[in-house]
């Protein structure tokens, strides 16, 4: 159940309704505030200062009906311009990167700033009357509701320049890749704080399995709930499966090693996962993994033919992987207080890693001179940071996979520069040198 709601709330505040909805409740209660205050002395008490001027009721409605109209004018606008840059990045870097521009929070909070004004606009208007519009009535014009919807009209427009600053600069590859990379980075650090010093080995799966019930991609592994259930029953669980991966019935989720799970404990350890139509970055650092393939796939693919943006998304994953080169790769996403020998997530080595990213992108960056050579450079820059002689093999090897594929796609000079550049990586690799390839 906490898995669900946790991937509940993930998407909540992911979506173009939340922050809207939050504002637009505390708009309409600051109305209210304001309104209540204006009835019990603030207006008369504004009005008594010489440096306010004292609206009247036609002038208040004059300003409120700008405000309103205004705000909301713009938010459709801002909202059409949002929707055409999301169409945009999904369309040109790919689909999976349309949840980084559904969580950006300067879109969201835009948006929210103008329904909001919009709103407290409309409630504070309903209050303003005219002089004598019944018998004994003097009028009221709320001053202080009125000074405070003026202020958020100037705010406003701070955010709309704000906006359309933002828009573009978001949708730029450059910037697109930086947000990418960084949240790897912490990602990675998150998840693997110790660093490494020694080879990891993997122990042989046991223990009685449990089979998924659901259909869907794992967004969410309740690991405290797991380790309570261990608890409880004296048991260790150990993981088959990762965030991200997808399940059907019958696939097995984990298996419990030192007790029989009956269909009660059973049911127990499914609600610790929660299944979603689509991956989520919260505890998948290999999805932040596959935007960075995906888009030098996409830079490289031969209809679009920009080897330097694959070039970047190189130079991003290559600092991920210098971090999880150095660092122990056991223990799950939650960095909580739980015993991961009682709890065994599905641990992946780095070889996993390297396969995942530049496995992923090798065959398109081998048709490519340019991209090829830089890809033997971030494994080199890779390499210079590591001291454990497993892992810098397994760098070598990839560059060895890397050239075998090349031999197949290029040929002439280009093939040889590329030669001459893998002799250098290996002698490189060899000796431990810190030195980059020569350009």
């Amino acid at each position: 159940m906490i898995a669900r709601l946790r991937a509940l709330w993930q998407g909540t505040r992911a979506s173009y309704w939340f922050y809207p909805a939050l504002f637009t409740t505390n708009a309409a209660l600051l109305a209210i505030l304001t309104v209540w205050l204006d009835r019990h002395g603030a207006a008369q008490w504004l009005t008594s200062h010489d440096w306010v001027d004292e609206a009247r009721p036609e002038g208040a409605r004059n300003v409120l009906n700008v405000i309103s109209g205004s705000m909301i004018g713009v938010a459709s606008t801002v909202f059409s311009i949002t929707i055409a840059a999301v169409v945009y990045a999904s369309g040109s870097y790919g689909p999976r990167l349309l949840s980084n521009f559904m969580e950006d929070r300067g879109n969201q909070l835009s948006l929210a700033t103008f329904i909001a004004t919009f709103v407290y606009s409309v409630l504070v208007l309903r209050v303003v009357r005219d002089a004598y519009e019944t018998a004994g009535d003097p009028g009221f014009v709320p001053q202080l509701s009125l000074l405070i919807a003026t202020g958020l009209m100037a705010a406003s427009i701070v955010v709309l320049v704000y906006f359309l600053n933002h828009v573009p600069a978001s949708i730029r590859i450059n910037a697109v890749l930086e947000g990418i990379g960084e949240r790897l980075l912490r990602s990675v650090r998150d998840r693997f704080p110790r660093h490494c010093d020694a080879e990891q080995q993997d122990q042989p799966p046991q223990g009685t399995p449990v089979a998924a019930t659901g259909t869907g991609y794992i967004q969410i592994i309740d690991f405290a709930g797991l380790d309570r259930i261990a608890r409880d029953i004296e048991c260790r669980i150990e993981l088959r499966l990762r965030p991200g991966d997808f399940v059907h019935p019958d696939v097995v989720l984990l298996a419990v090693v030192g007790a029989e799970p009956d269909d009660a404990m059973a049911d127990r350890l499914r609600d610790c996962f929660s299944l979603g139509a689509m991956r989520s970055p919260s505890q998948d650092i290999e999805f932040l993994i596959d935007e960075l393939v995906e888009i030098a796939l996409r830079a490289l693919s031969p209809g679009i033919n920009d080897p330097f943006t694959a070039v970047t998304a190189l130079h991003w994953l290559g600092a991920a992987t210098a971090q999880i080169g150095a660092r122990d790769l056991r223990g799950g996403p939650d960095r909580g207080d739980y015993d991961w020998n009682r709890i065994v997530p599905m641990n992946d080595d780095f070889d996993h890693f390297v396969r995942r990213g530049f496995g992923g992108i090798r065959a398109a960056a081998a048709t490519s001179p340019i991209a090829a050579m830089q890809f033997l450079d971030c494994l080199l820059g890779v390499g210079s940071t590591l001291s454990l002689t497993g892992r810098r093999a397994r760098l070598r090897e990839e560059g060895a996979l890397l050239m075998a594929q090349a031999r197949l796609d290029l040929a002439g000079p280009s093939l040889d520069e590329l030669e001459a550049r893998y002799c250098d990586f290996l002698a490189a690799m060899k000796d431990g040198t810190h030195e980059r390839l020569s350009s």
